[in-house]
């Protein structure tokens, strides 16, 4: 830590500070600094001007090389603690009294001088694109957003960091007091005092307030909390080992302060199987030694990081009355109630279609369901809400408290306790072909069909509107397709009641032993035997486990044509599949290896369909 260069950029940005307010602000004793205001007057830094000091053009220059190049935004999560507000917005675009966090930060670095300004995006990347014309900023995308934590975010922005003196932020971070400035001169993490027992990272600090160690969880401790400037000497020797870290398996879920905290401890070199190339340097840095950390200790309430909603709502009242979130705004609504009555909300992982979160009102938990982009086109509502309506004497399905059949919107009771399907175990689905048996033979009907012609049909008008068909054998699978349609047609089999997206997510077992087939969105009347078909290939069964499957439902061995018409529906199940994910691709949404291995489920099985018949 150069002091002297801290007297310095005092001096500029206040000419008039006393010695006793510049004590204060290096946190130094009142001597110290009178000593350290000498030197810089000795060195020619500052110059007597009357009763003030000014920075002289030699004092100038020795703060150059502590100049701040610019700012890196980290923007590109999630942000799941503040569902359902994120579903529409990312954490760093909500406002707080008025003001966008991530605009707030923007000017606050525009006014200590900072205006080279960069944001990683990710989530909802174009809710930023706003930005470059209102600020100037340049946006940097992180494709890995979704599965990689923030290290993988300073990864994709390393390039704009190398040989610069930067600020590395997060975009919801709030900060009272602007705590940057046109020079800084030393490394530092932002520091809170937090009192009591604190999961936060804390701090083990000497007396200056280098950082000596940092531990996950602690007691009465500073800890870090908020932004963090990084010098180009600090960049130069983590940079390097950050690049070591992304590409290690096991880290995807690391912070980029989980490698400074692993350099500080002496386990970095280790993990980056480099422990003998630096046992022999007993003395000196070697390249996985830590740089100069210092917590900058700021006073109370200057930062904040809002951990989830109901820190948000204590903190700005506007979100305890009225969020203008649809989402609140309809349970408020449905339950009469003030949205600041609307507690522990939580983010269910999102499905493929639809986005869901849990909340409580009044002691009792429920989840609500939000449509995903895009469901609109494929989801018939009002369809969905007469098929609710037909199975609720049956007894399987959840207890729906508000359905909207214009907008999807859902809200219906959660089972605490309850779990998912496990596609593994035999007994989970044995249990599961019993639910499936009871709503085929029901006698209930609903006066819609599950068309699989139909849809195949309108799934391949809609990704063809919006783009190509990737598979470079399309045309000759659809004919396979079509070979398929043509023959379940001669079969003339019944028409049932089915589920259709019997996925083994939408089983929920409770802790009373009840099994509840939840999410009737693609119901409708249908051969009962794709539910068989649906179930096997959303848990990626092999032939073995299919076949296993057949038998839990039908309690025996299958007739050749039911083998067949299962079979048939396996290859056009995946081939319906494969349609959808290129058209949610088309939109934006990505699903990984799904439209691959839903393919392949087309050409598999009816190839085994038509050796069988050679």
């Amino acid at each position: 830590m150069d002091r002297k260069a801290l007297v310095c950029r005092n001096i500029k940005e206040q000419p008039r500070i006393t010695q006793r307010e510049l004590a204060r602000e290096l946190g130094v004793s009142l001597g110290t600094a009178n000593c350290l205001m000498k030197e810089c007057e000795e060195a020619g830094l500052i110059a007597a001007d009357g009763g003030d000091h000014r920075l002289t053009a030699q004092g100038a220059a020795y703060l150059e090389p502590y100049r701040v190049d610019g700012a890196v935004i980290l923007a590109a999560g999630f942000g799941s603690r503040f569902v359902p507000l994120t579903f529409e917005t990312p954490k760093g675009l909500l406002e707080v009294f008025g003001e966008r966090m991530i605009e707030r930060q923007i000017r606050q670095l525009y006014e200590a001088g900072i205006t080279d300004v960069t944001i990683v995006v990710g989530y909802l990347k174009e809710k930023f694109e706003y930005l470059i014309d209102k600020f100037g900023v340049k946006l940097i995308y992180n494709p890995e957003y979704a599965s990689k934590n923030n290290l993988a975010s300073v990864h994709f922005a390393a390039n704009a960091m190398k040989e610069r003196n930067m600020y590395l932020l997060a975009s919801d971070h709030w900060m009272r007091v602007n705590p940057f400035h046109e020079y800084e001169c030393f490394s530092w993490y932002a520091s809170a005092y937090m009192d009591g027992d604190t999961s936060e990272w804390c701090f083990a600090l000497d007396k200056k307030g280098k950082v000596l160690d940092v531990t996950e969880g602690g007691r009465d401790s500073w800890v870090m909390y908020g932004p963090a400037y990084l010098s180009r000497e600090f960049l130069e020797k983590f940079l390097p080992v950050l690049e070591l870290y992304y590409r290690l398996p096991g880290t995807e879920q690391y912070y980029w302060e989980h490698v400074y905290l692993e350099m500080l401890n002496g386990t970095a070199a280790r993990r980056c199987g480099q422990e003998r190339k630096t046992a022999d340097r007993r003395r000196g840095e070697t390249p996985f030694s830590a740089p100069e950390l210092y917590a900058n200790r700021l006073p109370a309430d200057s930062v904040y990081e809002f951990e989830n909603l109901e820190e948000l709502r204590r903190f700005d009242p506007r979100y305890r009355d009225s969020s203008d979130n649809e989402a609140l705004g309809l349970i408020a609504r449905v339950f009469g109630i003030p949205e600041s009555e609307i507690l522990d909300i939580r983010c269910v992982k999102a499905g493929m279609t639809n986005q869901s979160f849990l909340f409580r009102v009044d002691g009792k938990s429920y989840i609500c369901r939000i449509p995903g982009p895009g469901t609109g086109l494929l989801i018939n509502r009002r369809q969905e809400a007469d098929s609710f309506r037909a199975v609720q004497p049956l007894g399987i399905s959840e207890n729906v408290i508000y359905f909207d059949a214009e907008t999807g919107y859902k809200i219906s009771e959660y089972y605490e306790g309850s779990r998912n399907a496990d596609p593994s175990s035999e007994e989970d689905m044995r249990r599961c072909m019993e639910v499936l048996r009871k709503l085929h033979h029901s006698g209930v009907r609903v006066n819609h069909d599950f068309d699989i012609r139909e849809r195949i049909g309108f799934y391949e008008k809609l990704c063809l509107g919006l783009g190509e068909i990737p598979f470079e054998d399309y045309k000759e699978v659809r004919a396979y397709m079509t070979e398929l349609m043509d023959e379940l047609d001669r079969f003339g089999r019944p028409k049932v009641l089915a589920h259709v997206d019997s996925v083994a997510d939408n089983f929920i077992f409770l802790p009373d032993g009840q099994v509840k087939l939840i999410d009737l969105e693609y119901a409708g009347m249908c051969d009962p035997l794709i539910d068989v078909a649906m179930c096997a290939i959303y848990s990626y069964y092999n032939d073995e486990q299919l076949d296993r499957l057949i038998r839990l439902y039908l309690g025996r061995a299958p007739r050749e044509e039911e083998r067949t018409v299962i079979y048939s529906y396996v290859a056009l199940g995946g081939f319906l599949w494969s349609l959808w994910t290129v058209y949610k691709h088309h939109l934006g949404q990505e699903f990984g290896e799904y439209s691959i291995i839903m393919y392949r489920y087309a050409k598999r099985f009816y190839r085994k369909i038509f050796q069988k018949k050679s």
